[in-house]
C-alpha cells in the first residue's frame, strides 16, 4: 500500500495532528482555470497514544456507518509525507484480541523509518 501523514489539525504537534492514509489514486481537475491535484484515500483510524512497547502508532482501516470503507477526496497540500505501516506482531493469539478480518490489517507507524517520519511520530 502507499500510505502517507496528512495534516488534519495543524494546531497540534506530531501525530496528534495528523491521521495516516493509505492512497488509493491520484487525480487532477481544473475548475474556473485552476488545477486541483487530488488522491483518493482510504483512511485509517489512530490509537489515542503510542504503544507503550514499541512507541509507534497503531493504525487500523476506518470504516464508515454502513460498514464500508472510509474513503474520501482530499487535495494533495494536505500530504505532508510518506508512511511507512508494519503488521503488528504478538506472543499471544491475536485472535482472542481483535476481529479476524482485522488479522492482516492492524499496522503501527514506523517512526524510525526516516528523520520525517521520526519527527512526526515522537
Amino acid at each position: 500500500y502507499d500510505c502517507a501523514f496528512v495534516t488534519t489539525n495543524p494546531d497540534l504537534e506530531g501525530m496528534r495532528g495528523m491521521d495516516v492514509v493509505c492512497v488509493l489514486g491520484f487525480f487532477s481537475f481544473v475548475l474556473h482555470g485552476e488545477q486541483f491535484p487530488c488522491a483518493v484515500v482510504c483512511w485509517l483510524i489512530r490509537s489515542e497514544e503510542p504503544d507503550e512497547d514499541t512507541g509507534m502508532w497503531i493504525v487500523c482501516p476506518g470504516f464508515n456507518i454502513h460498514h464500508q470503507p472510509n474513503i474520501s477526496i482530499i487535495h494533495l497540500n494536505t500530504i505532508y509525507c510518506f508512511a511507512h505501516l508494519i503488521p503488528i506482531y504478538r506472543t499471544q493469539e491475536i485472535f482472542n484480541l481483535i476481529n479476524p478480518i482485522m488479522f492482516f490489517v492492524l499496522t503501527m507507524s514506523i517512526k524510525f523509518a526516516d528523520h520525517h517520519a521520526f519527527e512526526i511520530a515522537s
